[in-house]
C-alpha cells in the first residue's frame, strides 16, 4: 500500500495529471472536502492528509487498481519512443527549443497567469510534451500570482492577494552541487538582483521560474516577483529584464544549448540583447555581427492588433536601465542600443522603446496567431520586403485540459481508453448516436449548474446568509434551459455588456415561457482597468433585476476551473469582441469538445472556423468609420435576431424522444470541421515545421 501512496505522490509533481480527469477523480473519492480546499492541489493535498486515514480510504473505496493503472500510464507517457518528434525528426537528450512567457496558465493552484496568453502558454507545453518536442519553458514565479477577484456590497470587483508557499505547490526548487539553491543574478542600477529557480514538470517538458524572494535581495527587490503584471512602468521593465535577460542566464546557468528562442509576447524580448551580448564574448564580433547571428535563431509571436497593447517603456527609464549594458557590455551607444525598440531604426521622434519592435527587429520569424490578426499586423507594421515577413500560425486548444468528465467517458466508450491518440478521432464523430450526444450534453450542462450553486453557496455561508436564502440556490438555474456562456477578461474592447445594448429586447427573449434560456457571465478586469469593472459591475446589477433572477448569474474568480466548468457546460460561447480587436480568442474553441457551439462575431479565430453549418455569427455593417455606438447598436441587433429567430427555436424543436436532431447535426458539423484544426497538437506543430527546425 505504501508504494500506491508514492505513486499518488510521484504523479502530484508531473503537471501531467492537469489533463487527467481519472486523477481528479480518485482525489475527490478520497475526501471531496479537503481537494476542494487545497484548490485542487494535490502536493498540499497529501501533505495535509493523515497517511493512516488516506491508506484506509484507498482500501475501502477500492482504488488502488485505479491508482496504479494511472501511474502506469504516466510512466508509459514519460518513456514513449515513438513520439512524433522522434519519428519525424531525432531522438534529442537534451532541450533544443525555449518557449519564454510572462505567464503560463496550467492549472488552477498555480496562479501564473491572467487570461488567453497564458493559458495558451499552458497549452503550448502540454501539447510540446505530447509530441514530444525538446522544448522547455522560462517564466517567472509570482509569489502572489494575479489577483483574486471578489465582488463587493456595491456590485463592483475588488481584489485580493494572496501570497503562495512553492513548498506546497507542484514545483521544486532546483539545486546546486552543494544542495543549495542554484541562483542567477542581473545587473540593476546599483546592485545585483538575484533569482532561484523553480522547475514543473508537464508531461515531459520542463518549465522554468524564476524567483526573487531570496535573502540576497533587498525588501524592494525581492518584490519583483510578487503579482503578475502588478506595479508601474519600472516595475514592469524590472521584471521584463528578469525574464528576457535572466531567462538567457538561467540557460546557460543550466548547461543548455538551444536552437531556437520563442519569443511568446514581447515581455521576454530583452533576450534579444543578452543573446547579442553572449554571442560578441564568444566569437569576438561587434554588436551588428552578433546581431545578424543571433536573428536567424529567434522567432517572436505577437497576440495583439493594435500598437496601445504592447508594452513600451519612456526613453529615461531604458536609459537608466541599459546605458551601461550597452556602452560597457555590448560596446555601443545608449542611443544605438535604443535604436532596437524602434521598427524603422530613425529615431525621429521616438522617445519609447517599443518591445514588440526589439522582437521584430531581432527575430527572422514573426507570426500573428490567427489568418486575420496577421494582415492587420502586416498591415500595421509593414516590415521592409528585405526581410522575412509577418506569417499566421493560428491560435488552438489542449483538449484534454478542457474536457468533461462526461464528454470524456463518451469517447472512451466509443473509441477506447486511448481515444485521443487516433489522428482521425474528430472525423469519427457521426459514430456516435444522436442519444449519446444529447446525453453528454445534458449531463455537462448538469454538472455546471451544480458547481454554479455549489459556489453561490460557499460564499453566501461565509457571510452566514439565512437558511432561507440558502435554500433558494438548490433551485438555481433551470438544467434544461438554454445555456449560454460568456467568460473571459474583461477588457473593454470584448464588449462585456453588448447582450444589454437593447434591455427591453432582452427582457423580451428572457421572458418567453416557451423557450427558456440563462446566461452564465465570469471574468476578472485588470486592477486598473476601471471601464472593465464598469462592465462586471453592470452584469451584476442586471442579475438583480426580477426579470433575469435565476436567468442571468455572475461567477466571480474566473480561473482555468471555473473555464472548464463552462466550456464544458455551456450549450451555446457568446463572444462579441470589437472588431478587429480579438487577435484570437480560444476560450470558444473549447466549447467544440464538449459538444458546445459558438456564435460569435467574425473576428479573431472564428472568421477562419465559422462555415454556416457550425455555429452562428453576429453580422457587422458593412459602412467603415461608424461610431462605436451605431456599431454596437448594429451588432445587438444581429445578435437578438439570430438568437431569437435561428438558436432558441433550433434548441427546442425536438423529436418524440426529445432529442434536438438538427441542434447535434449543428454540433457535429462543429467537431468535424473545428476540431481537427483549432488545438494545440496543430498549433505547435506548425511552430516546430515552420520555425523552430528552420533556424540556422
Amino acid at each position: 500500500m505504501i508504494t500506491i501512496v508514492n505513486q499518488l505522490r510521484e504523479l502530484s509533481y508531473n503537471l501531467y495529471w492537469s489533463y487527467n480527469n481519472d486523477f481528479f477523480e480518485i482525489f475527490e473519492e478520497i475526501n471531496k472536502d479537503i481537494w476542494k480546499w487545497s484548490q485542487k492541489n494535490p502536493v498540499k493535498f497529501l501533505a495535509s492528509i493523515n497517511n493512516e486515514y488516506l491508506l484506509d480510504v484507498i482500501e475501502k473505496k477500492n482504488l488502488r487498481e485505479k491508482i496504479y493503472n494511472i501511474y502506469r500510464d504516466f510512466r508509459k507517457y514519460l518513456n514513449e519512443e515513438k513520439t512524433y518528434f522522434n519519428e519525424k525528426y531525432y531522438k534529442a537528450t537534451t532541450p533544443q527549443f525555449c518557449y519564454l512567457s510572462a505567464e503560463y496558465g496550467i492549472t488552477k493552484c498555480l496562479k501564473f497567469y491572467s487570461g488567453g496568453l497564458g493559458t495558451l502558454s499552458g497549452d503550448h507545453l502540454k501539447s510540446a510534451s505530447d509530441l514530444g518536442l525538446p522544448l522547455i519553458g522560462i517564466g517567472l514565479a509570482y509569489s502572489h500570482g494575479y489577483l483574486r477577484q471578489y465582488i463587493n456590497n456595491e456590485n463592483r470587483q475588488a481584489e485580493l492577494y494572496e501570497v503562495h508557499d512553492f513548498n506546497f505547490l507542484p514545483m521544486i526548487l532546483v539545486l546546486d552541487e552543494e544542495y543549495k539553491p542554484l541562483k542567477i543574478s542581473i545587473s540593476l542600477p546599483g546592485r545585483e538582483v538575484f533569482a532561484q529557480i523553480w522547475e514543473l514538470s508537464i508531461g515531459r517538458v520542463k518549465l522554468y521560474l524564476l524567483d526573487t524572494f531570496v535573502d540576497e535581495n533587498d525588501v524592494e527587490d525581492k518584490r519583483i516577483t510578487d503579482i503578475l503584471y502588478g506595479g508601474d512602468n519600472e516595475k514592469r521593465i524590472q521584471q521584463e529584464i528578469l525574464l528576457g535577460i535572466g531567462g538567457m542566464k538561467l540557460l546557460d546557468r543550466l548547461g543548455f544549448n538551444i536552437k531556437a528562442f520563442h519569443i511568446n509576447e514581447g515581455h521576454s524580448a530583452f533576450l534579444c540583447l543578452e543573446r547579442i551580448k553572449n554571442a560578441m564574448k564568444k566569437f569576438n564580433l561587434k554588436f551588428d555581427e552578433a546581431k545578424t547571428l543571433c536573428y536567424f535563431s529567434n522567432i517572436f509571436t505577437t497576440h495583439t492588433p493594435v500598437p496601445a497593447g504592447i508594452d513600451v517603456f519612456p526613453k529615461f527609464l531604458m536609459e537608466k536601465y541599459f546605458k551601461r549594458f550597452a556602452e560597457e557590455e555590448c560596446e555601443i551607444s545608449f542611443d544605438r542600443l535604443f535604436e532596437e525598440g524602434d521598427l524603422n531604426r530613425n529615431g525621429q521622434n521616438n522617445n519609447h522603446f517599443n518591445m514588440a519592435y526589439l522582437a521584430i527587429n531581432n527575430s527572422q520569424f514573426v507570426n500573428g496567431v490567427s489568418k486575420l490578426h496577421s494582415e492587420i499586423a502586416r498591415k500595421m507594421w509593414s516590415l521592409p520586403p528585405t526581410r522575412s515577413q509577418i506569417v499566421s500560425i493560428t491560435n488552438g486548444v489542449h483538449f484534454k485540459t478542457y474536457l468533461a468528465k462526461a464528454s470524456e467517458k463518451l469517447f472512451i466508450k466509443r473509441f477506447g481508453k486511448y481515444w485521443y491518440k487516433d489522428e482521425n478521432i474528430w472525423n469519427r464523430i457521426n459514430e456516435i448516436p444522436d442519444e449519446e450526444i444529447w446525453q453528454a450534453r445534458v449531463r455537462n450542462r448538469k454538472e455546471l449548474i451544480y458547481y454554479v450553486r455549489e459556489r453561490i453557496s460557499d460564499k453566501l455561508k461565509l457571510a452566514k446568509a439565512s437558511e432561507e436564502r440558502l435554500a433558494e440556490v438548490e433551485n438555481l438555474l433551470d438544467e434544461n434551459a438554454l445555456t449560454i456562456g460568456f467568460a473571459r477578461r474583461f477588457a473593454t474592447y470584448k464588449r462585456g455588456t453588448l447582450l444589454f445594448n437593447n434591455i427591453d429586447r432582452l427582457k423580451q427573449i428572457i421572458s418567453n415561457p416557451n423557450y427558456k434560456i440563462q446566461f452564465i457571465f465570469s471574468g476578472k478586469a485588470h486592477p486598473k482597468d476601471e471601464g472593465g469593472k464598469n462592465l462586471i459591475a453592470e452584469i451584476v446589477s442586471y442579475s438583480y433585476d426580477p426579470i433575469f433572477k435565476n436567468k442571468l448569474i455572475f461567477i466571480e474568480n474566473y480561473d482555468i476551473d471555473v473555464a472548464k466548468q463552462l466550456v464544458s457546460g455551456c450549450d451555446l460561447w457568446l463572444n462579441n469582441p470589437r472588431r478587429p480587436l480579438e487577435a484570437s480568442g480560444t476560450s470558444g474553441m473549447k466549447v467544440v469538445a464538449n459538444f458546445g457551439l459558438n456564435f460569435s462575431i467574425l473576428d479573431g479565430w472564428w472568421i477562419e472556423g465559422y462555415n454556416e453549418i457550425n455555429g452562428w455569427k453576429i453580422d457587422s455593417p458593412e459602412e467603415e468609420n461608424l461610431p462605436d455606438y451605431e456599431v454596437d447598436k448594429y451588432e445587438a441587433e444581429s445578435l437578438y435576431n439570430t438568437l431569437e429567430k435561428d438558436i432558441i427555436p433550433l434548441f427546442y424543436k425536438r423529436d418524440e424522444r426529445n432529442i434536438p436532431i438538427e441542434w447535434i447535426q449543428k454540433i457535429r458539423n462543429s467537431v468535424l470541421t473545428l476540431a481537427p484544426y483549432f488545438n494545440t497538437e496543430r498549433m505547435v506543430k506548425e511552430y516546430n515545421e515552420k520555425f523552430y527546425m528552420r533556424v540556422k
